[in-house]
């Protein structure tokens, strides 16, 4: 079987903000984006809804507290980590709207950029 492997890409200031993050968490994350990118779904990834198809959300705890990273899938191209942060909420597993704002405009211009 022959495998095919889509390249990581990165928008800078989610780069930044993931390499911020402790060395293990980094490690797990960089797992679950290569899974993503070879075209499978870890478990630690789950689909972010209401921000169109192909957006998705890598979660993970990592010594008491929870990391995300976003990434997207557009059809063709590489995959795009469009931001990364750490979850400060203490109101459940929402994303804090803020957050999702961001998200919202890194999709954007991620769209204008590829078109």
């Amino acid at each position: 079987m022959i495998r095919t492997t889509r390249p990581v890409s990165w928008i800078k200031a989610a780069r930044k903000e993931f390499e911020r993050f402790p060395g293990g968490a980094q490690r797990d994350i960089l797992r679950a984006l290569t899974i993503a990118a070879e075209g499978r779904k870890a478990d630690t990834a789950k689909l972010m809804k209401g921000l169109g198809s192909g957006v998705y959300e890598v979660a993970l705890a990592w010594g008491g507290e929870a990391y995300r990273t976003v990434y997207i899938v557009p059809p063709g191209t590489d995959l795009w980590v469009i931001h990364a942060f750490q979850k400060k909420s203490t109101k459940g597993i929402k994303t804090p709207k803020h957050e999702i704002d961001l998200i919202r405009e890194r999709i954007k211009w991620l769209k204008e950029m590829l078109t």
